[in-house]
């Protein structure tokens, strides 16, 4: 039987754990390697929600992006994820910032997603040379707010926020998540947009100083676009395991 351990080993071929950033915490995160594992969910979060979607199933592993834990634990609150881990005896996975980086990643994901082609490193991280931040060309010259558009349509966003960086979009940076300080080197490098999930004021009145489109279309869909491509590459991989993508998983912002 495929163990939770296999699992584990799979992803850190091809995201190795050791590879994630020195303020993370990815890895096994509740659980034995050991552990037999069936059906196994996969969700960018592990909420209270997706451990109790879990349980029903019944799976014996999540698998996830954001680490169920981060900060250490300075309690065991009955109701949060940890806990409910436990309680139900289900182990937790979560590629986090290795993931990240990882060619096949978050960042390539996204970079799929949007069409972009003949990418390159933006910027690499300096322990292990590895893209932190991407960027592409587009298949075709857009308006800023067409380009917008494009991203809302691509990601399926509630919505987003942009600066107008006032000139035609044919280069494209990014980097999934909170990678908004990346949009200076894109700048230099020739981008006149730049996707990711967050970004601040200032950020913004920068980027539209700099002539570049600054797209922030929320952490969650720049991120969860590397779940469905995960499960496909681990169902090929374990196709005695049941591989499925929770359905309590969800952007938590309301757009009005």
């Amino acid at each position: 039987m495929t163990t939770v351990g296999d699992i584990y080993r799979f992803i850190d071929g091809f995201a190795p754990f050791r590879t994630a950033m020195d303020f993370d915490n990815s890895g096994l995160l509740a659980g034995e390697r050991e552990t037999g594992v069936q059906t196994v969910l996969l969700s960018l979060d592990i909420t209270p929600d997706v451990v109790k979607e879990a349980a029903r199933l019944p799976a014996q592993l999540i698998v996830s992006h954001h680490p169920v834990i981060f900060h250490p634990l300075r309690s065991l609150r009955p109701g949060t994820a940890p806990y409910l881990l436990a309680r139900c005896g289900i182990a937790a996975v979560c590629a986090h910032t290795n993931l990240d980086l990882a060619p096949g990643g978050v960042n390539s994901c996204l970079a799929a997603r949007l069409g972009l082609h003949g990418l390159r490193a933006v910027h690499t991280c300096g322990g292990t040379g590895l893209a932190e931040a991407v960027a592409g060309e587009t298949d075709r010259a857009y308006a800023p707010r067409e380009f917008a558009e494009f991203v809302k349509r691509a990601l399926g966003c509630d919505g987003l926020f942009y600066a107008d960086g006032g000139r035609p979009v044919t280069r494209v940076g990014l980097c999934g998540g909170s990678g908004s300080n990346y949009v200076y080197e894109a700048a230099e490098q020739g981008c006149q947009a730049f996707v990711t999930g967050e970004a601040k004021h200032h950020e913004l009145t920068d980027a539209e100083n700099l002539g570049v489109t600054l797209v922030a279309a929320g952490h969650y869909y720049t991120e969860d676009v590397v779940i469905r491509p995960l499960l496909e590459r681990l169902k090929k991989a374990f196709p005695d395991v049941a591989f499925r993508r929770a359905e309590a998983s969800h952007c938590p912002a309301k757009y009005l």
